[in-house]
């Protein structure tokens, strides 16, 4: 353990701002080792502790004795977890501060003038928390998290079963739209076990799959090597854990969602989000809407709006920048199932934007919307009311009716209007 102590004095150099907090500590955290400033009226002491669980009591210990009341740290991977764990609920307001807001100067650099830097930061009062929910809610994340790395690694064992059905000669997902459903697990299994019969295989089909008998029975016709079988088993049996492991704890995730009920169902009407989707969403954000004073703030903080770069009066590339991937992921996800919903507002709006901006750039602004109304349903309690497929055209007809006309009228027509 390293000791650096300094009192301070009426002669020592110190900052000419404000002093907004008095006992604060600065938390350069590794992943052996953190790093820990304090600075109070009185004295000014750097310790260096382990990021085991009892040297990070002692850490704890320290800052009591030293009644710092402020501590900061940087949320560095995940090496804050384990610090954030420990001293939550203590007698310490306690930040967690995106690394790049408070980038230093270039220059020297060590671990304790980081140490320093971050302390003194806090001290004035130039430091914001990032948003860090409570235990229920991180662990809630954590499970939801992990079922989302679990479903993306099924859609990977789908598609190589579907490569090794390539290499054997044997076209089902042309016929077959899911080739992992009831009929295609059937025949699958039958394909693994031996059977090269495509009769027998086609027969297999269930549903309205079996309108096209004649087409399975060309598709299934291939040659299917020992190896290629062998592989087949594995990956079967690969598909069936996952699918165990999936379920396991979607009723884990739905026991923990209990309190959300009438958040999911709320965020369940709006096009696009499914009981899934609104679990992911609601477990990202969680239902209290109260930390982020506008939508604006939220969409900003979730990295689904434009960022801001301008400069001598002319507006620069605006990247999103990188937020939550995990919620931008699932509202993307949501927006191109709002797209493809025939009649809807979010419809309407993804197909007039792709149009002059191209298809990624709508989505964004349609994942952008949708994050906005889960907003206002969470804060004011209202539900969904879409505003139509139509709501674009009626919001300003005359210049809707203008435009048509002037459309027709190029094309070597003259074009008469009458109100119906």
């Amino acid at each position: 353990m390293v000791k650096v102590a300094r009192q301070l004095g009426a002669g020592s150099r110190g900052s000419s701002m404000e002093v907004v907090n008095t006992h604060c500590a600065g938390l350069d955290v590794h992943k052996k080792t953190v790093v820990a400033c304090v600075i109070t009226p009185e004295f000014k002491a750097v310790r260096t502790f382990s990021t085991m669980t009892s040297g990070l009591l002692e850490l704890a210990d320290w800052l009591g004795e030293s009644q710092v009341t402020q501590v900061a740290m940087e949320s560095t991977g995940v090496f804050w977890k384990p610090v954030y764990n420990l001293l939550e609920g203590l007698d310490f307001t306690l930040l967690v501060v995106n690394a790049k807001h408070i980038k230093a100067v270039p220059g020297r650099k060590t671990d304790v003038k980081d140490a320093e830097w971050i302390a003194d930061l806090l001290r004035h009062g130039l430091l914001q928390g990032s948003y860090i929910p409570d235990r229920s809610q991180r662990e809630l994340r954590e499970l939801v998290r992990y079922r989302r790395n679990l479903i993306r690694q099924r859609a990977q064992v789908v598609n190589r079963i579907q490569q090794v059905l390539e290499g054997a000669n044997i076209k089902l997902s042309s016929v077959a739209t899911d080739i992992t459903g009831a009929s295609g697990r059937e025949m699958l299994k039958a394909l693994a076990e031996g059977d090269d019969d495509p009769q027998h295989l086609a027969a297999l089909a269930k549903g309205r799959l079996r309108n096209k008998g004649l087409e399975l029975v060309q598709a299934l016709k291939g040659m299917m090597g020992p190896h290629q079988r062998m592989l087949l088993q594995s990956q079967l049996r690969h598909l069936d854990f996952l699918a165990q492991e999936i379920a396991q704890l979607d009723q884990e995730v739905e026991q923990r969602m209990g309190p959300f009920e009438e958040a999911i169902q709320a965020a369940d009407a709006v096009p696009g989000i499914g009981l899934r989707a609104a679990e992911e969403i609601l477990a990202e954000l969680g239902t209290d809407m109260s930390r982020f004073p506008t939508e604006g703030h939220l969409a900003s903080w979730a990295k689904v709006c434009p960022g801001n770069n301008e400069s001598a009066g002319k507006r620069k590339n605006g990247h999103t920048g990188h937020g939550n991937p995990w919620l931008r992921s699932a509202l993307v996800e949501a927006a191109w199932g709002a797209a493809r919903t025939k009649g809807s507002y979010l419809s309407a709006q993804y197909h007039r934007l792709a149009a002059r901006r191209g298809a990624k750039r709508a989505i964004l602004a349609v994942a952008h919307s949708i994050l906005v109304i889960i907003y206002h349903l969470l804060r004011d309690g209202t539900t969904y009311r879409d505003l139509g497929g139509n709501y674009f055209d009626e919001r300003n007809r005359q210049a809707t009716v203008r435009r048509a006309a002037r459309r027709i009228e190029t094309l070597g027509y003259k074009v008469t209007l009458q109100a119906v």
